[in-house]
């Protein structure tokens, strides 16, 4: 029953003993314990501030990266449209010095053509020249065959003939 009820003694030297045991403390632990606590402070305190730095970082970074990536694709888009600008002027292109040349050949058809025409024109007037002469001649033969006939185409030669 003594630890229910202490006594006087126990109490005092409990007491003294507990404020030697403070001091003591105090004395030699409480500073390397409260500046390894501090420490640990000043440490978490210093990389909760990096890694919110570190968090901005990345934030930046990824800003950045999705400027950037705006950028490629813009400039891609840009690129592209180039592409299809020289790809549309270059068909345009293609397809006028197609209609040229063709104009070209079809003119030269033509020519080719009319050259022919007129060449077969030509000779048909030749061909018909002398046909025409070789009938002139048998006509003239048979009619030149007989003095009767001769006389009477000079007389109508004559008659048709007008003196100016």
């Amino acid at each position: 029953m003594d630890l229910i009820k202490p006594g006087f003694g126990l109490v005092f030297w409990t007491i003294i003993t507990f404020l030697i045991l403070l001091f003591l403390l105090r004395k030699f632990a409480w500073k390397p314990i409260l500046g390894a606590v501090s420490e640990r402070e000043e440490g978490i305190k210093e990389a909760l501030a990096s890694a919110e730095n570190a968090r901005k970082e990345m934030e930046n970074l990824q800003a950045d990266n999705e400027r950037i990536l705006q950028e490629a694709r813009a400039e891609r888009e840009a690129m592209l449209k180039d592409a299809r600008e020289i790809r549309e002027q270059t068909i345009a292109k293609a397809e006028t010095e197609a209609q040229e040349k063709a104009s070209k050949i079809i003119e030269k058809a033509q020519a080719a053509i009319e050259s022919e025409k007129k060449a077969a024109m030509a000779e048909l007037k030749s061909h018909v020249a002398g046909l025409s002469l070789d009938i002139a001649e048998k006509v003239v033969r048979n009619e030149l065959s007989n003095k009767d006939k001769q006389l009477k185409l000079v007389e109508d030669m004559l008659g048709e003939a007008t003196l100016k």
